[in-house]
């Protein structure tokens, strides 16, 4: 069975099948290798998450086994400043205020807490912030990523992933690849 990771979050992840998005390039970049599960919940934060975990992640890992790993990118809508967000709500003084300062400052709570757990961690924010013109060139709407901002992100899901041994490299292809396949023999690559 094919080692399964598991994307999980907010709408950053949800979106991340999108055309260009992080998650439809681990896809690709992992194909035949591992099965990358979507699990995005757009405008959730972590306390609804965490009422709604299991129904969220029912079937995620498959056959009962444990994902190989799993990313949790949940945070924007928890750094948003308070009592601001109404979701549904399009009026835009109802919206969350998002400043890069308060976001700043949750990630830097998210990085301790991993570091403590002693799970690998991705600062994305400081990552974001050393391009000229990030919050432009990465970022569509202050938020979400563009294509240049997912490609920053998917290049950080990996060296992230290949620091605890998942990578292609670490990874066999579930049947073998037509370049290794004899023509003149065929069926023998399919042997067991």
């Amino acid at each position: 069975m094919r080692p399964r990771l598991v994307l999980f979050g907010a709408s950053i992840t949800e979106q991340s099948f999108a055309s260009g998005g992080w998650g439809a390039a681990l896809a690709h970049h992992f194909v035949r290798q591992a099965d990358v599960v979507l699990r995005g919940l757009s405008g959730y934060n972590t306390r609804w998450v965490l009422k709604v975990l299991d129904r969220a992640m029912e079937g995620a890992a498959g056959r009962g086994a444990d994902p190989a790993a799993v990313t949790v990118l949940f945070g924007s809508n928890d750094a948003s400043l308070p009592d601001r967000h109404v979701y549904g709500d399009n009026d835009p003084s109802r919206q969350p205020e998002r400043t890069n300062e308060a976001a700043g400052t949750y990630a830097q709570a998210c990085i301790a807490v991993a570091k403590e757990l002693d799970h690998p961690v991705l600062d994305i924010w400081t990552q974001m912030q050393q391009f000229p013109d990030w919050q432009t060139s990465a970022l569509c709407d202050r938020l979400h990523f563009t294509p240049f901002g997912n490609k920053i992100f998917f290049d950080e899901v990996l060296k992230t992933l290949e620091s605890i041994g998942f990578s292609q490299h670490s990874l066999r292809s579930d049947l073998p690849l037509y370049h290794e396949i004899d023509p003149k023999d065929p069926l023998k690559a399919f042997e067991i």
